[in-house]
């Protein structure tokens, strides 16, 4: 297995590179049908008046198309419950300024690698017991989820591939659960499940403690079963996570290899990057 390559940098290549390729066939994606496919998607959603999108170029259509397995009808339904969700939670996209929410890097609240794990995942970790709720509020790391999670779906790779989450729960109290309502819950599902167009290809519990079970009956009933089947839990056993995510494509407190790395160069990276700014701006995002 190739070595992880440490890259504080989106890849925004559009050229898939040949490995993903093979992948990208197997879920439905023909290069010799792929203009007509988004051509159809377009012809659909003018058809139909579930919602209005701000853009329906091929770039911005291929990665609904994507997240779907280029199957039109359900593409559009994730459409429109991508809107929906834009149009019900305005707050979270409406003149939040992304260097803003830096806070949640900083107290290692949340993070993503600057690699891959060995299928090609990228890797989302949320350290709930990190969190300080009268510091930082829900709706900050649901705006910090979101920004990630639009910057992941930029990704050609990260459209075919998806990521994974480890919920590292190390420290959770109940000062947490109350916090944790069902609105929330929903919420944070939606993200993750249906209504962004990036795939979640599995989320792993870790360092669950005696306040995990109340915060799984909160979860647990807008967790549908694809998702259940997508769900492990690895307690402190990262042997377990371990036959999930190889140990060289993890951090050291999780029994990996990898050092910890400063948020920061992830900020120093997109600080500069017009493609990102224009993305997001369209989205209505101020830098």
């Amino acid at each position: 297995m190739p070595s992880a390559v440490i890259k504080h940098d989106l890849d925004l290549e559009p050229e898939l590179p040949e490995e993903f390729k093979y992948i990208a066939e197997g879920q439905g994606e023909c290069e010799n049908k792929k203009l007509q496919l988004i051509d159809d998607f377009r012809n659909f959603i003018l058809e139909h008046d579930g919602c209005t999108p701000h853009r329906t170029d091929d770039e911005y259509l291929q990665k609904f198309l994507r997240a779907r397995f280029w199957n039109i009808k359900d593409s559009y339904d994730l459409m429109v419950n991508y809107y929906k969700f834009r149009n019900q939670n305005k707050s979270y996209y409406e003149k939040v300024r992304p260097l803003e929410l830096k806070i949640l890097g900083d107290e290692d609240i949340i993070s993503v690698t600057p690699y891959r794990d060995q299928n090609g995942h990228r890797i989302l970790i949320y350290r709930f017991g990190a969190w300080k709720p009268a510091k930082i509020s829900v709706d900050d790391i649901f705006r910090a989820t979101i920004i990630l999670l639009e910057l992941g779906s930029l990704e050609p790779i990260a459209q075919v591939m998806g990521g994974v989450g480890i919920f590292d729960l190390k420290g959770l109290t109940l000062n947490h659960i109350f916090h944790l309502n069902p609105n929330v819950a929903q919420k944070m599902i939606a993200l993750l499940v249906t209504s962004m167009p990036v795939r979640t290809a599995a989320l792993h519990i870790v360092n669950q403690n005696w306040a995990f079970n109340a915060a799984y009956n909160i979860f647990k009933p807008f967790l549908n079963a694809a998702m259940k089947e997508r769900l492990f839990i690895h307690g402190s056993d990262m042997t377990s996570l371990h036959k999930h995510i190889s140990p060289d494509r993890l951090p050291k407190r999780y029994g990996g290899v990898q050092d910890d790395y400063p948020y920061q160069l992830w900020i120093d990276s997109l600080i500069g990057n017009e493609k990102i700014h224009k993305e997001l701006g369209q989205l209505g995002y101020i830098f």
